[in-house]
């Protein structure tokens, strides 16, 4: 059992999730009930990482990131060593391809509020931060954590992303899913199988408990 790839995996995780919620939690108020133009570009932009392969999505990452880019560049002047290959770029790489998995069950559970609940707080004279903390958070509570569970677990899991912007730097990128496929290539099919299985374990429980929240959202009849 690789412990560090594990233990570097559950940090990714977790910071991706810390860093998500409030832009889920903004993203997703934001598209449940604002009307603009271009509103559906937004939503298919925010839905890519689901769709396009990883090797796809991690090679434009590691373009963006890579010595010869403008950001590159600018985070290797600061920081005085790259941004591709380092925890960092994969914390970078994790925040995008986690977007509609934190943004989409927020949206859902924002959407799912009735639009007389907000009016009528807003009659009360109640500001829209205490509506916001007060009844529209704890109404769409199941949905918040589900996003965080289905990120955290997507995170976990994550491979071509993951290979194709950090590596396999011990230490440093190489996280549970590159060890188990660098272990496969070693022949050690006995770590492998461990890891795997441990990986299929939380995977199930953590999607069983989205798929509880989930259920607890009921949409209102339009």
């Amino acid at each position: 059992m690789d412990w560090l790839a594990l233990l570097l995996s559950f940090k990714l995780a977790a910071l991706t999730m810390l860093v998500l919620l409030p832009c889920g939690l903004w993203a997703g108020r934001a598209l449940a009930w604002r009307r603009f133009r271009g509103k559906y570009l937004v939503e298919a932009a925010l839905a890519l990482p689901l769709v396009l392969p990883p090797t796809v999505l991690g090679f434009y990452l590691l373009v963006a990131m890579g010595g010869a880019s403008p950001v590159g560049q600018w985070y290797q002047s600061l920081f005085s060593h790259p941004l591709a290959f380092s925890f960092e770029g994969l914390l970078i790489a994790s925040l995008i391809f986690n977007l509609p998995f934190a943004i989409q069950p927020m949206q859902r559970a924002f959407e799912s509020i009735a639009p007389e609940v907000r009016e009528a707080a807003m009659c009360c004279g109640m500001s829209r931060w205490r509506q916001f903390t007060r009844i529209e958070l704890p109404l769409a509570w199941p949905g918040v954590v589900s996003a965080l569970v289905l990120t955290f677990a997507h995170t976990l899991g994550e491979f071509g992303v993951v290979l194709m912007v950090g590596g396999s730097i011990p230490g440093e990128t190489r996280t549970i899913a590159i060890s188990i496929y660098d272990r496969t290539q070693a022949f050690d099919t006995t770590a492998a199988g461990l890891m795997s299985a441990v990986l299929l374990m939380i995977s199930l429980l953590s999607i069983s408990l989205s798929y509880r929240l989930m259920r607890r959202i009921e949409p209102y009849p339009a």
